[in-house]
C-alpha cells in the first residue's frame, strides 16, 4: 500500500479528491485549510474567537457529512462557502431567537429586578432587550418578518405565506433588517 504525499501546494480540490479516495492525511490537510479559509469570513459576522471556532466546527461537521456530494471537477471553495453560509445563518438565527426570547422573559420579571425604591438595580440594559428595541425601530414589515422567523421559528417560506408576500421579498427584507441590526449592534459594542 502506497501512501500519498500531501504537500503545501495541493489545491483544496486535489485534497478533497484524495480524501474522497480514502486518504486520511489529505482529509486532515483539507480540514485545516478549510478552517483557515473560514476564519476571516466568519470573523466579519461573529463576535469573539470562541463563537467563530464553534461555527467552524459546525461547518466542518457539515462538510464531513456532505463530502460524498462534492463533484471533484468543480471548484471547492464555492462549495465550502455555500455550506458555511447555511451554518452561519443557522447560528445567527439561533442567537437572535434566543436573545429575543430572553428579552421577552425579562419583561415578566421587571418588578423582581427593581430595587425597593423603584429604581433598577443596574443601569446597563440586557443585550436581549437591546436587540428587541433595535428590532422595534425597524420598519414594521421588517420587524414582523424577524419576529416570525426568529422569535416564532418560522421559515422564510412560512413567513412569506403568513404575510402574503413573495419568498424573495421576505428574504430581501430580512437581509436588509440584518444589515441595520448588525450596524446597530456593532456600534453599541
Amino acid at each position: 500500500m502506497t501512501r500519498s504525499m500531501v504537500t503545501e501546494t495541493d489545491s483544496p480540490e486535489a485534497l478533497m479528491r484524495q480524501a474522497q479516495a480514502g486518504d486520511a492525511r489529505a482529509y486532515q490537510a483539507l480540514l485545516r485549510l478549510s478552517a483557515q479559509l473560514l476564519r476571516p469570513f466568519l470573523g466579519k459576522f461573529l463576535r469573539g474567537a470562541n463563537e467563530v471556532d464553534d461555527v467552524i466546527q459546525e461547518i466542518l461537521l457539515s462538510l464531513h457529512r456532505a463530502r460524498h456530494t462534492y463533484d471533484g471537477m468543480r471548484p471547492f471553495k464555492p462549495w465550502l462557502f455555500a455550506i458555511a453560509r447555511f451554518r452561519l445563518k443557522d447560528h445567527l438565527r439561533k442567537v437572535y431567537r434566543d436573545n429575543l426570547r430572553g428579552a421577552a422573559d425579562l419583561a415578566d420579571f421587571e418588578e423582581t429586578i427593581a430595587a425597593p425604591g423603584g429604581e433598577h438595580v443596574t443601569e446597563s440594559s440586557d443585550q436581549g432587550e437591546y436587540i428587541k428595541e433595535a428590532v422595534a425601530q425597524l420598519p414594521q414589515k421588517q420587524a414582523m418578518i424577524l419576529k416570525l422567523m426568529y422569535e416564532d421559528g418560522l421559515t422564510a417560506a412560512e413567513t412569506a405565506k403568513r404575510l402574503g408576500m413573495g419568498l424573495s421579498a421576505v428574504k430581501v427584507a430580512a437581509h436588509r433588517a440584518y444589515k441595520v441590526l448588525r450596524k446597530k449592534l456593532t456600534a453599541a459594542a
